[in-house]
């Protein structure tokens, strides 16, 4: 059956499809402002004050993840099915608790940050003085202490796409931002840290535009479904607060994982090698996002049906749906990676001749990205599968590897090694993620048929 014909017959996939245009499109246009703001900022900054800012930012980042409970997942685990069974008070009760607990959270989370600035700056950024700019950055914390909650509610209610515009929003003022500097000092000396407070004030900017856009947007989406009055709902209406709080704990957990093992590269980098180290991985890595770019709009447009068909326990029904949408998957990202294979060394020289020398890494990374987000629903299944600690023991297995491995030899083979270990986590971790997966929906496929 052709893909047209599938998704004529398929309503299920149909909507999933068209919520993902809407934030792909939106995706898009801020993935083309992101790389020319990228390219603006490290043309403007040079090789050295670019690596430091972007460690600045992935270590306020990553503090702030440490602390996260994902409550985005909670929000459709659990809110979503309450509005499923129209318990309206009961998904008003859950989604005031995970805002509140979110921003408890993003508060804490600026203060470790500003309380280790000094201990990031010696082991690090290795810059002296470059404390104030963690300082500065860790701001954007307080402005997002209600984006997991947001992101959530607005996956729950099928309004996700205004995710993709008040991304783009961010991304336009940032843009706008650091375009202005570049215009400006063109033609100029550097100008030190006048130019770092410059560019650390336009992610800054979108960066809080990002957070305070999402929390706007939710209300107005939370208004509409459960009332003007859903913050009166009192939280004894919620059936278990341990049930909760495991699974809170247990994304913490993984996500506190992935950032050590995943999504905190940067400060590896910076720590085992130099900020100039980092600034060539940076570029390298944010290339080879070009694949999250629809991936991105259909995990969010995905996971809330999978929790559905669960909820449901419609089992054929969802594995003909994962088929599908990763057949889908694996189309575009070959097609995006062969483009990256043949047209990668001409990206990086956008941002300067010096930025070609991270294309091996580049095409390393590419590997383990594409098989990542190809199987992308990998971790959302297991989810709604309610198997919340299977991740994270699939993440340690491979982390762990992965970082015990990278003491060895990233010092003695650079970032490209790095690379290379990231790209072997992704393919251990993911692919023992989906096994566990459609083995979990075949044992309970089987219990269906059984009872029936």
């Amino acid at each position: 059956m052709s893909l047209s014909a599938r998704l004529r017959q398929d309503d299920l996939l149909s909507r999933v499809l068209l919520n993902s245009a809407h934030l792909f499109s939106s995706n898009s246009i801020s993935l083309v402002l992101s790389f020319a703001q990228g390219i603006l900022a490290a043309r403007l900054l040079g090789l050295g004050d670019y690596g430091l800012v972007v460690i600045v930012m992935a270590y306020a980042s990553t503090v702030n993840g440490l602390f996260s409970f994902r409550m985005s997942e909670l929000v459709v685990r659990y809110a979503g099915e309450y509005l499923e069974t129209a318990e309206k008070e009961k998904a008003a009760a859950l989604i005031k608790a995970a805002a509140l607990a979110e921003a408890a959270v993003s508060a804490l989370a600026f203060i470790v940050v500003a309380a280790t600035a000094g201990i990031a700056t010696r082991l690090i950024t290795k810059a002296q003085g470059s404390e104030w700019m963690i300082m500065l950055f860790s701001l954007g914390l307080l402005a997002n202490f209600n984006t997991e909650t947001s992101t959530g509610i607005l996956q729950i209610t099928g309004k996700v796409r205004m995710r993709g515009v008040v991304n783009l929003a961010q991304t336009i003022l940032s843009l706008s931002i650091i375009g202005a500097a570049f215009i400006l000092n063109r033609g100029t000396a550097a100008l030190g840290s006048r130019t770092v407070l410059i560019v650390l004030v336009g992610y800054l900017a979108g960066k809080s535009l990002l957070g305070l856009g999402l929390f706007t947007s939710a209300q107005v989406e939370l208004r509409r479904v459960l009332g003007r009055g859903w913050s009166r709902a009192s939280l004894r209406v919620l059936p278990s607060a341990r049930e909760l709080v495991r699974f809170a704990f247990s994304s913490n957990l993984s996500a506190t994982a992935i950032l050590i093992f995943r999504e905190s590269e940067i400060l590896w980098i910076g720590f085992f090698l130099s900020r100039e180290a980092a600034a060539l991985f940076k570029n390298a890595y944010t290339i080879v996002l070009f694949l999250a770019v629809p991936a991105d709009p259909l995990i969010l447009a995905v996971y809330p049906e999978l929790n559905r068909l669960i909820v449901l326990k419609a089992w054929p029904r969802l594995r003909a749906f994962l088929r599908s949408v990763t057949l889908i998957s694996l189309g575009y990202n070959t097609l995006l990676a062969l483009g990256l294979v043949l047209f990668g060394r001409l990206i990086l020289s956008v941002y300067g001749s010096q930025y070609v020398a991270a294309y091996p890494a580049l095409i390393v990374l590419l590997a383990g990205f594409a098989f990542n987000f190809t199987l992308f629903w990998n971790r959302p299944l297991l989810l709604s599968l309610g198997l919340p600690t299977f991740p994270l023991w699939a993440i340690l297995i491979a982390g762990v590897l992965k970082v015990s491995m990278g003491f060895l030899l990233v010092p003695r083979y650079g970032y490209t090694m790095e690379a290379a270990l990231l790209s072997m986590y992704y393919v251990i971790s993911v692919g023992l993620m989906v096994w566990r997966g459609l083995s979990e929906i075949r044992r309970q496929d089987a219990e269906s048929t059984g009872q029936a």
